[in-house]
């Protein structure tokens, strides 16, 4: 193993072992000037590099790398429906992005800035979408990879399945894992499904969410913290009010903070090693859910053990007025467990968490 890597993976570790008391961590971290700041930007944003490197808390520069799959720039026959001159647009963008993106690291790197690149995730062959990023990027051993995911819609963005499927390629290409990014729902997702994704609930978390405070958003899963926490974005800063302004920068600049110095996150940051993985919880011998009082709810239960044999147990639903209503659960196989419901209702059954939500919620 890389020293290096090791290096990094000892820090991540220290840091989940120590004391997250939401005074230090969860409430404005970057207020505290020994936290260290971490600058993303795609090709759009604007920069004067010598105002924003004027701030010396600022740590790392993540830039935009690749965007889904690799482009076919031949513009020869029919090009996805595009004209020639549209295919050959769209060359020059990719040839004037790719090179802003070398200017942009010569620069960082030169002024002592960690490095670091991200991929967004689309829809399409993850084995080819991870290539394209690695010969987009060129990463070093120094330098951090992310793996961008914005949702889960597969629809829209890379499924999660894909997204194991793509960071596995990255470790067996280069030896190190990606960092994931994402916001507060799919991280809750997939922390709620670990069972499901064992890679992506130990990647390294670089958490997306525009709040002041995160105080009951971690230990989620395996993750007892975040890696970067993107505070700041223009979705959150105007030129009112912004919560961390960057100089030599426009209000739509992303600002991300450690929970660290910039010397530990300078030990930290190519990062690359799975987290240690949570020992699963025991499977619950008893299902409950609640609903609000006077709201109809009709609720089905499956639950299947993991030796194979089959089993009885109880669930049990218990409305807000106190009346219970108990009826079997058979167990056979692996455990799962399913429950549909009319109203809001929140149930606990061993591995996983399942809470019913209305189907257009969303927290960012």
């Amino acid at each position: 193993m890389n020293p290096k890597h090791l290096s990094g993976l000892a820090a991540l570790l220290l840091l989940a072992a120590l004391p997250f008391s939401a005074s230090a961590a969860n409430v404005e971290p970057w207020k505290k000037p020994e936290n260290a700041i971490v600058i993303d930007a795609y090709e759009l944003n604007e920069i004067d590099w010598s105002e924003m490197l004027s701030d010396t808390r600022i740590a790392g520069f993540i830039s935009k790398a690749s965007d889904g799959l690799p482009e076919s720039f031949s513009c020869k026959g029919e090009h996805s429906g595009d004209t020639v001159a549209h295919c050959k647009t769209m060359w020059r963008k990719y040839a004037v992005s790719r090179e802003l993106y070398e200017t942009r690291r010569l620069l960082a790197r030169s002024k002592g800035l960690l490095w670091g690149a991200y991929h967004l995730a689309r829809p399409g062959n993850p084995i080819d979408q991870a290539n394209h990023f690695l010969d987009y990027a060129n990463p070093q051993d120094d330098e951090m990879m992310v793996l961008d995911i914005e949702g889960i819609d597969p629809d829209n963005y890379m499924s999660l399945e894909d997204a194991q499927v793509f960071a596995g390629h990255i470790k067996t290409r280069t030896g190190r894992y990606p960092v994931l990014y994402t916001n507060h729902s799919t991280a809750r997702f997939i922390a709620l499904n670990r069972d499901r994704y064992r890679i992506l609930s130990r990647l390294p978390l670089w958490y997306a969410r525009y709040k002041p405070g995160i105080e009951d958003a971690f230990p989620m899963g395996n993750w007892d913290n975040y890696a970067l926490w993107q505070f700041s974005a223009g979705v959150n800063c105007s030129k009112r009010r912004c919560p961390y302004r960057v100089k030599g920068a426009l209000t739509d600049i992303d600002v991300n903070v450690a929970p660290m110095t910039k010397a530990a996150l300078g030990r930290a940051w190519a990062f690359g090693e799975l987290l240690p993985e949570k020992p699963f919880e025991p499977v619950d011998t008893m299902l409950t859910a609640s609903i609000p009082s006077g709201g109809s709810f009709k609720a089905t239960v499956r639950a299947e053990a993991e030796a194979g044999t089959g089993a009885q147990t109880a669930g049990a639903v218990t409305l807000a007025s106190g009346a219970t209503a108990s009826f079997p659960v058979a167990v056979t196989a692996e455990v799962r467990a399913g429950i549909m419901a009319k109203g809001t209702a929140t149930t606990t059954v061993g591995r996983r968490l399942v809470e019913v939500t209305p189907l257009n919620y969303q927290d960012f």
